[in-house]
């Protein structure tokens, strides 16, 4: 699910190209914004003002974002006089990131040493901040922190 600049909502091209629901899921989760906004609603109801002022983020990032997360169903809001106040519809959607929390602190996330994870699409902020964790990590097992020189057993 991408985000058409135009209308601000969740483009369904995965699933019309023959994404698997699954598939489109983890992709409409896999922005950065929409993934703070959705653990931000986690715990409790918030405003669009609310939400920008939380996450540093502008007023139109935030809406378009949130029109994605309510295209895909996991989101909706409620109105109050002028203002709508946003939350999560399904909240089962915390049990599945709390699992891949749970999967990365198993697999020493070896996601970001992944080849297509970072280089394929641009090395950002939260790849090299991920990278530096996981350097962290192995110094402190007493590993090398040099990708190079981290075998396989190591990271799978």
């Amino acid at each position: 699910m991408a985000i058409d600049s135009d209308a601000g909502r969740c483009v369904s091209t995965d699933i019309a190209a023959g994404i698997s629901p699954a598939a489109a899921l983890f992709h409409s989760l896999a922005d950065e914004t929409r993934l703070r906004i959705v653990q931000r609603l986690a715990r409790g109801e918030a405003r669009v003002v609310d939400l920008t002022a939380e996450l540093g983020l502008a007023q139109s990032t935030v809406s378009k974002h949130l029109a994605c997360l309510r295209d895909c169903d996991l989101v909706d809001y409620r109105a109050e006089g002028r203002q709508s106040f946003y939350s999560l519809t399904r909240p089962e959607l915390m049990d599945l990131l709390a699992s891949a929390e749970h999967l990365l602190a198993a697999t020493g996330h070896a996601v970001v040493l992944c080849p297509v994870h970072g280089t394929t699409h641009g090395a950002t902020d939260a790849h090299s901040a991920l990278r530096a964790e996981l350097d962290q990590d192995l110094e402190h097992l007493g590993e090398p922190a040099d990708g190079e020189n981290v075998t396989e057993e190591a990271v799978s």
